[in-house]
């Protein structure tokens, strides 16, 4: 219930616009991809698009346009990636058997591959977290379950729970992040937490009300 993912478009510099996966918990500390080899073993770069008219085109880094076209390279293997810097196995793609489908086509299943492989990956960072009492998970599970509850009868209602979700969360944060501060390093907050240094920092800053590099 607490490890939700959701899908969405990355256009950063050089790596130009793939879809993307995050868990809510980890964010961009683990946003993971399909990533294309070429048959040398390298990635290749985005792939530019002019659209003419006058405006800029834009680069792009999805798995489906490698397909071989004038001008672009053909993928021979997918794989996951993630943010963190880890590597799912490599899922070769068999163009022979592959005829004249469209890779988009072709190649989801490898896609696919790709995804669960980068589900497992979360999975393992949050096993390796600080663990979580069952009493915390149950009552968090509970409470989401009654305001998703209440919704349904009085919005409102749900909208002021939720209000006083987060006030909760504000008052119990603030001391247990300053607390967090002095007990552990950067380092040691962001490996208990499934996240980068940065976004450890950040995180606990915002919820102890400090700037993140004071100190």
């Amino acid at each position: 219930m607490w490890a939700w993912w959701f899908v969405g478009w990355l256009r950063e510099g050089v790596m130009g616009e793939r879809e993307t996966w995050m868990t809510e918990e980890f964010g961009t500390s683990h946003e993971g991809a399909v990533e294309v080899v070429l048959s040398d073993g390298t990635v290749p770069e985005p792939v530019y698009f002019d659209v003419g008219s006058g405006t800029a085109g834009h680069q792009v880094s999805q798995w489906s346009v490698y397909d071989g076209r004038p001008g672009i390279p053909r993928a021979a293997a997918l794989r996951a990636v993630c943010s963190c810097g880890w590597k799912g196995p490599e899922q070769q793609l068999d163009w022979e058997s592959m005829g004249q489908q469209d890779l988009a086509e072709a190649g989801d299943g490898q896609a696919d591959v790709c995804e669960r492989a980068w589900d497992a990956h979360t999975a393992a960072v949050e096993a390796s977290t600080v663990p979580l009492p069952d009493t915390i998970t149950m009552l968090l599970e509970q409470l989401e379950e009654e305001i998703d509850k209440l919704a349904k009868t009085s919005p409102i209602a749900a909208v002021r729970a939720a209000r006083r979700t987060e006030i909760t969360a504000g008052h119990t944060g603030y001391w247990a992040a300053r607390s967090t501060l002095h007990d552990c390093t950067p380092g040691q907050a962001a490996a208990a937490l499934g996240l980068t240094e940065s976004a450890a920092r950040s995180e606990l800053a915002r919820l102890g009300r400090y700037h993140p590099y004071a100190g």
